[in-house]
């Protein structure tokens, strides 16, 4: 591999104490981890020379379940791994372009006080490396991104990540750290088309995503791969926008944030409901979790959450607070009365489900929204079929239905990822059992089976 060297050492050196010769810095080898996880906090004395490895790579993997993309990325994820420094460091920074690449790549680090970013001196063919060194002069969340040209083309294939310069004292103690980044993706295909989908120019410069994503793929923050925390422990969240296009509205349902970073840097505010992250951009944000519950990460230009899969969880286990939050007995159901089939546990969980994601399109009351979504209540199509819907729920719809003599033709995001067995068997018998619905059980293996049907047909 053919090796390229620069260096700036940033052009205000003196702002945070003059550099010394390379030698009597500390030299630290980066430890970078796949997101959402975040390296460790940093607890030196003293700045290091820092050196970190980024290998652009060009992989296709599953954008959707079922639907494959050509994504190009920093060492095979979207984003890139979180690169945390501290304030002083000089990082030493390696960017290999893996042989089997078929563009050149960059980097410019939002973080960098130089020409670019980096980006003037990275340009690295693939086969190669480049190597150049900086001087973390400011302590903050930076994005750092592919500037190649057509620099929005490299963005958008999910070339960008997060880079944080620690201030010296470090940041507050918590209890989980974790690093998300939104990014939108634009495909010549349909949303969930399944096979190989492709880049669409045209969607880019129009700005009209096929997906609007956390880390790069639909349900990447749900079900196994959720974050996680307990009651009672406070959390850090590294966010991003990548863009290249749109500004994130980042909120989680069911949360206040405790604290936020304005875009990374020194502005802190306090009881936030949701934040603007501006493509390009980050924030910091802590929270504590009080109440056990899957709280989902959304972004708040609510389409995008519900319709292009702009949605997470956080799975807060622990002991109830019903002093915080609890569900008062003997309210009246929604709509109609529920048979025995769905008194219990299971309606409640399944009440609980219906809430937080089915509601947004089909409505408090299961009667949709003209023209967009079809009704729940009094569905012939439903329940005509119940067992049909384990399949929709699972896997998605797409393409025109008619439901009480009306046609529509939205579609129906795949949430087999985001719920478990009995989730959707819950929900699903809530679901029959109320808005005056003919009543009927889906049981957990009712799911599994059809799970296992899909898994035996798939290539």
């Amino acid at each position: 591999m053919r090796k390229f060297s620069f260096v700036f050492a940033g052009l205000a050196a003196a702002a945070v104490g003059a550099v010394g010769a390379r030698g009597e810095l500390p030299s630290i080898e980066e430890a970078l981890v796949d997101p959402p996880g975040v390296p460790a906090p940093i607890h030196r004395s003293r700045p290091a020379r820092v050196i970190v490895r980024l290998k652009t790579e060009e992989v296709v993997r599953e954008i959707a379940d079922g639907s494959r993309y050509d994504f190009w990325t920093f060492n095979g994820s979207v984003p890139g791994p979180l690169i945390r420094v501290r304030l002083g460091d000089t990082v030493e920074l390696h960017l290999s372009n893996d042989a089997s690449s078929r563009m050149s790549h960059n980097i410019d680090l939002h973080a960098v006080m130089g020409p670019g970013g980096g980006a003037a001196v990275s340009l690295t063919p693939p086969g190669h490396e480049s190597v150049f060194s900086f001087k973390a002069m400011r302590p903050g969340l930076f994005i750092y991104h592919c500037a190649t040209p057509p620099v929005p083309m490299h963005i958008a294939n999910g070339m960008y990540g997060l880079i944080l310069v620690e201030p010296p004292q470090g940041l507050p103690e918590v209890d989980r750290e974790y690093y998300v980044m939104q990014g939108d993706f634009y495909t010549a295909e349909p949303y969930h088309t399944p096979g190989q989908v492709t880049f669409d120019i045209k969607k880019l410069l129009a700005e009209q995503p096929t997906y609007v994503l956390f880390n790069g793929r639909e349900d990447s923050l749900t079900g196994s791969r959720a974050l996680t925390s307990k009651v009672g422990e406070t959390v850090r969240l590294f966010v991003g926008d990548g863009g290249p296009n749109l500004v994130s509205s980042f909120h989680i349902i069911g949360q206040i944030f405790d604290t936020v970073r304005v875009e990374g840097g020194d502005l802190v505010n306090h009881n936030v409901q949701t934040t603007l992250i501006p493509a390009g951009g980050a924030a910091m944000i802590e929270l504590k979790t009080l109440v056990p519950g899957t709280f989902l990460l959304v972004d708040h230009s609510i389409t995008r959450a519900f319709m292009k899969g702009a949605l997470g969880q956080l799975i807060v286990s622990g002991p109830a607070a019903p002093e915080l939050y609890r569900k008062i007995s003997g309210e009246a159901p929604a709509s109609g009365a529920a048979s025995p089939a769905a008194d219990g546990d299971a309606s409640a969980r399944g009440k609980r489900v219906f809430t937080q994601i089915c509601a947004a399109c089909h409505q408090p009351d299961g009667m949709g929204l003209p023209g967009a979504f079809p009704p729940l209540a009094m569905s012939d199509f439903l329940n005509a079929d119940p067992r049909r819907a384990v399949g929709i729920v699972l896997h998605g719809l797409s393409g025109k239905i008619t439901v009480n003599s009306t046609g529509y033709e939205s579609q129906m995001p795949a949430f087999g990822r985001r719920l478990g067995d009995e989730d959707i068997a819950d929900v699903l018998t809530y679901v029959l059992n109320h808005f005056n619905n003919k009543g009927g059980v889906i049981r957990a293996e009712d799911v599994r089976a059809a799970r296992g049907a899909q898994a035996k047909n798939s290539p």
